[in-house]
């Protein structure tokens, strides 16, 4: 895997990823949660980087990234990401993102449609209906996130965990910043774009651990309803980490759905 762990955009700003993969076919962008970093993907880079450019970037105040700036929105790690993109020579994209990652991934349409080829949303939502309780439990637990994260690893993941998964999702969680935790927990769960969900027009997948507690299938299946053309595809015994509880199941899905928009995309171009 080529690791190259941080750089640069135009503005000065140090966005951390990881970058795996190359060819001509369109590349993938993954998008993490609240709760983790770029380093979640570490299935799907591996996975996808055998045919295409495979990228995972982290928000600002989260792995190599500089610190977040407070104030900071779903609309700027969007844009923020973006500008990686392009900074990266990466014109359009599919575009995977779990929990916050397709909060994100859907603001990211909003803004510049068409520098996304499909959209990946994984364990997310439009609007969650217990968003503002758990932002606020998450701003009272923020201040000592390896507690937080002992404490809602099991609900997190389906039981019984993998135990080697359930220590990833604690180590990670620990070591992210704070205050980037809680800029983050507002941009996700006070998040509201069911009316950018319906005007969403790219071929898009909704992907939903079966055992997920913090945004059940139910909010994957609103998600379908609202976007125009969008699949629904669960993953049985997940919880709220698929791609990295079953990381083959996600692989398969994701592949298999990015490679029959290429294919379409193909055949829908003029042949000189």
């Amino acid at each position: 895997m080529k690791c190259m762990p941080s750089y640069t955009l135009l503005d000065g700003t140090t966005i951390g990823f990881v970058e795996t993969g190359a060819g001509d076919a369109t590349p993938i962008v993954f998008l993490h949660g609240v709760g983790s970093d770029k380093s979640v993907w570490h299935p799907q880079l591996e996975h996808f980087g055998k045919t295409r450019r495979a990228l995972a970037f982290d928000y600002p105040g989260y792995g190599e990234s500089d610190p977040a700036i407070r104030g900071s929105t779903r609309e700027k790690y969007a844009g923020i990401i973006l500008a990686a993109m392009h900074a990266l020579g990466i014109p359009r994209a599919h575009i995977c993102g779990l929990s916050l990652g397709g909060v994100v991934a859907i603001a990211m349409h909003h803004l510049t449609p068409l520098r996304c080829a499909s959209l990946i949303l994984a364990d997310t939502f439009a609007v969650h209906p217990d968003g503002r309780a758990i932002y606020d439990r998450s701003l009272d637990a923020s201040a000592d996130l390896r507690a937080m994260a002992e404490a809602r690893v099991d609900v997190l993941l389906a039981q019984p965990a993998d135990p080697a998964v359930r220590s990833e999702v604690v180590e990670t969680m620990a070591k992210i910043d704070p205050a980037a935790y809680r800029i983050g927990a507002e941009a996700v769960w006070l998040a509201d774009q069911r009316e950018r969900a319906a005007a969403i027009r790219v071929p898009t997948l909704v992907i939903c651990g079966t055992e997920d507690k913090v945004t059940p299938p139910s909010l994957s299946q609103e998600l379908v309803q609202l976007i125009p053309g969008a699949s629904y595809a669960p993953i049985e015994g997940a919880g709220h980490l698929g791609n990295i509880e079953r990381p083959e199941a996600f692989n398969a899905l994701v592949d298999a759905f990015i490679r029959n928009v290429d294919s379409a995309a193909a055949s829908s171009s003029p042949r000189r």
